[in-house]
């Protein structure tokens, strides 16, 4: 019998906009004063915000509660600062991590005065409501840069216990990262929901087409094998990928 499966391709123009001068910000998903009963998220995944914050800006202490936030900076520094004492500067390939389980204040500052940072910010709803909240964060450069010229995704963030990704309190999420130099290609990760993104330059992915910077490909599957075999095949100029695979 065949597996049924939907796989919608998601323009980086056609997402939800935020321009407030000091924070450029565009919303894959509903968020703020943006609203569409039509898309809340997809899987697990509530947000997914692509962020670039000028120089000297920054967002002040608010708090979050039962959610997992990672953040993945592409360009420039990220000062992060919380209630729990925490404090960490996030740059290329270092991931961060933050469970808010009963309550957390947090404030995400450029941390340059002359240089925009630029990341993504990703929520995945937990499988426990009320835990203690929790901060990591982990250099995750060098099983990204492995794959660069031979194609592989590497595990970043994992409620699944992978070796060298950073714990999330979601056992049936997982984000998979990879770099790739011009004209590499990689195998995509499957799943029964499936949260493909291009985070820089471009390429082609089977079943969906060519894709630039932005770009999103939302894949969902009765039993997890619509993307089985696919692969992406970067552009000239290479690509970063980020794919969040939930059950």
């Amino acid at each position: 019998m065949e597996d049924p499966h939907t796989i919608d391709v998601r323009r980086a123009a056609d997402r939800f906009h935020s321009d407030l001068g000091w924070l450029d910000s565009w919303h894959s998903f509903s968020f703020g004063n943006h609203y569409d009963p039509d898309n809340v998220g997809h899987g697990l995944l509530i947000v997914s915000n692509d962020d670039t914050v000028r120089a000297g800006g920054g967002f002040g202490a608010h708090g979050h509660n039962d959610m997992e936030i990672v953040t993945w900076v592409l360009a420039g520094e990220l000062e992060h600062r919380d209630s729990e004492g925490n404090h960490g500067v996030l740059y290329p390939g270092l991931v961060q991590a933050m469970s808010a389980g009963t309550g957390i204040r947090h404030s995400e500052m450029n941390a340059s005065a002359t240089v925009d940072v630029h990341f993504l910010q990703m929520w995945v709803l937990p499988d426990t409501a009320g835990l203690e909240p929790s901060y990591a964060q982990l250099d995750v450069n060098a099983g990204l840069d492995a794959g660069s010229s031979t194609g592989r995704f590497t595990a970043i963030a994992s409620g699944q216990g992978h070796d060298g990704a950073i714990p999330i309190h979601q056992r049936a999420a997982v984000l998979w990262g990879a770099r790739l130099d011009g004209g590499g290609s990689v195998e995509v990760p499957d799943g029964e929901h499936v949260h493909f993104f291009v985070a820089l330059g471009s390429g082609t992915l089977d079943q969906a087409g060519d894709l630039a910077r932005g770009d999103a490909v939302r894949v969902t599957a009765a039993t997890g094998t619509a993307m089985a075999g696919s692969s992406f095949v970067a552009g000239p100029d290479g690509a970063e990928l980020l794919v969040w695979v939930m059950g």
